[in-house]
């Protein structure tokens, strides 16, 4: 006995598959996008600052470096190079310095901070013998938070 079976196509909704297996709708996308965008933003927010931070620690190892090498420069010469004379006299010899056994920054050029701005100095200083310091980020005296003076006397 021949059993007679109507052929007809198949359509694509008719294979067996649910609508969800099919794919994504266009709202399911748009929610996970949100929710990627969500967690970028939280764990961005927290690498952002990250990059200052490190700046601002690197100057301060930079002033302690210096700081020493002002240190070694007055138990030579018995004082710290003055203002007018600055950071240079680590270098170079300043005039009427006989007793000067330098150079005592033995990098051949003063450093500049993270920013790429001069350390400022000054001596006699506000705050001790020297102040030695850099402007931060934002390279104007004073501010708060990431745009904070990194000082020697802090």
């Amino acid at each position: 006995m021949q059993r007679f079976t109507a052929t007809r196509p198949m359509s694509r909704w008719r294979l067996g598959t649910s609508a969800r297996a099919r794919g994504m709708t266009l709202i399911e996308i748009l929610v996970v996008l949100t929710l990627i965008g969500i967690v970028m933003g939280i764990v961005g927010g927290n690498y952002l600052g990250q990059g200052e931070k490190a700046k601002a620690k690197a100057a301060k190892i930079e002033i302690e470096q210096i700081g020493q090498t002002l240190d070694l420069f007055r138990l030579e010469v018995g004082r710290y190079p003055t203002t007018q004379e600055g950071l240079q006299a680590l270098i170079s010899a300043p005039a009427g310095v006989s007793n000067w056994n330098g150079p005592y920054w033995k990098k051949g050029t003063l450093p500049k901070d993270p920013w790429t701005h001069e350390y400022k100095y000054a001596s006699p200083g506000q705050h001790g013998a020297y102040d030695l310091y850099s402007l931060g980020a934002d390279g104007k005296e004073g501010g708060e938070g990431n745009d904070k003076d990194i000082t020697s006397w802090e």
